[in-house]
């Protein structure tokens, strides 16, 4: 072999890696016909009540499923994968194809939406505290981590941190826990003195411990003026376009049906929660 033809070599090698990196990146969730063909869809929760969460039997519950599910009929989808993965890592596996969609309810965020794509609100909803029965400390709201010397609970990768980072809350009184069922330990050994998460999150969290309580007299975090309230969405990889589309579409006629209602209220939400699923687009969402 010449000179010429070994200079070569490490030039084809370095064009070979390339294109078998760009395959591997170019890698994507099913695409809409393809689910449909196919007849299954793999959808992730992160086993939070009463968002997205699957019981002892293996069957998903909550707002995200119940609504997702009904969608899924209406497009001809018989079967449904469910994946539990941590809220943190939601994200993460939607970029890598482990799922096609997530049903966790996830608020529409700017940074979020830098990621993924969302459908339109499918809900909203406000904040709240889980405190120590009888709340010794006093914590009635997210402005009062940026006060006192209390430290808060927030789940790996929750909206509640950006909220008290923008409260001036410093990192040094924000305890990081993996899932919402590490939250009622943290308050009550006193590893946190509160948790902060959604108020449907922490009224279910209230229920399955006589240690711990909701926040009475809770007022919602103002950040820049404006009162804190989510808006929660089905979510897909960036290069779901037709599903996400499909799934509006079924979304937008199933949100004024009085199966819609029925299932929101079942899962906690109020009539003013789901008069508030309306009140925001994801494009109005997505701008911040």
């Amino acid at each position: 072999m010449n000179q010429k033809s070994r200079s070569r070599i490490p030039q084809i090698l370095l064009v070979a890696a390339a294109l078998m990196m760009q395959a591997v990146g170019a890698a994507q969730a099913a695409t809409l016909a393809q689910i449909r063909q196919s007849g299954q869809v793999r959808i992730a929760v992160a086993n939070e009540i009463p968002y997205g969460f699957i019981d002892l039997k293996g069957a998903a519950h909550g707002a995200g499923p119940d609504v997702a599910a009904a969608i899924m009929k209406q497009l001809g989808v018989k079967k449904i994968e469910w994946v539990t993965a941590s809220f943190g890592s939601l994200i993460p596996g939607l970029q890598a194809d482990r799922y096609d969609m997530v049903a966790a309810e996830m608020a529409i965020l700017p940074q979020r939406c830098q990621q993924v794509l969302f459908s339109e609100p499918n809900s909203s909803y406000g904040e709240g505290l889980l405190v120590p029965k009888g709340n010794p400390k006093h914590l009635t709201s997210y402005e009062a981590f940026a006060k006192s010397d209390a430290k808060v609970a927030i789940m790996a990768g929750a909206d509640q941190l950006e909220m008290m980072h923008a409260l001036g809350v410093p990192d040094s009184r924000i305890v990081t826990i993996a899932n919402n069922a590490d939250a009622i330990s943290a308050v009550t050994t006193g590893r946190a003195d509160a948790y902060a998460a959604t108020g449907l999150t922490v009224t279910q969290l209230a229920g399955k411990s006589k240690k711990v309580e909701r926040a009475q007299s809770f007022t919602d975090p103002v950040i820049k003026g404006t009162p804190a309230r989510s808006w929660g969405g089905f979510a897909f990889s960036m290069n779901s376009r037709d599903l996400r589309d499909a799934v509006n579409a079924q979304l937008a006629v199933f949100k004024k049906t009085p199966a819609w209602s029925q299932i929101m209220s079942h899962y906690g939400f109020t009539a003013n929660d789901n008069t508030q699923s309306f009140a925001k687009t994801t494009e109005q969402l997505c701008k911040g």
